[in-house]
């Protein structure tokens, strides 16, 4: 299993059609549209494509999540589901935004204190 580290000036992208088995870590914003079987933590903006596809939890900045989400996600900001998005795991955020036909199974804890203790590694 590997770990993956990006460089917070770029946006880092998991394309189409690529399967990752490891951590990923990011400074910056990072965009999924393969296949990732691991935990990830980025430091600014996660958008997984309607393609990307997640086995494990993600800790991050703010996310746009339009693909499929099995694990939990702790997000310092704002977590938008989009009408794609398909999340079973526990949610752990400040702000939500659902939009219709967007499917959710888990719960929801959008208390700002419990958002920072469990994100103690998001950059301010």
């Amino acid at each position: 299993m590997g770990k993956l580290v990006a460089d917070e000036t770029k946006i880092s992208t998991i394309a189409f059609g690529a399967e990752i088995t490891g951590e990923i870590t990011a400074n910056g914003n990072f965009r999924i549209e393969g296949q990732i079987k691991g935990n990830i933590n980025i430091s600014g903006k996660l958008v997984v494509d309607d393609s990307g596809v997640i086995e494990g939890n993600i800790t991050c900045k703010s996310a746009l999540i339009s693909g499929k989400l099995d694990g939990q996600i702790i997000v310092e900001d704002l977590l938008e589901l989009k009408h794609s998005a398909i999340i079973h795991g526990d949610i752990v955020t400040s702000k939500l935004s659902i939009e219709e036909g967007a499917v959710f199974s888990g719960t929801c804890n959008m208390d700002s204190k419990e958002v920072l203790k469990g994100n103690k590694n998001v950059e301010k």
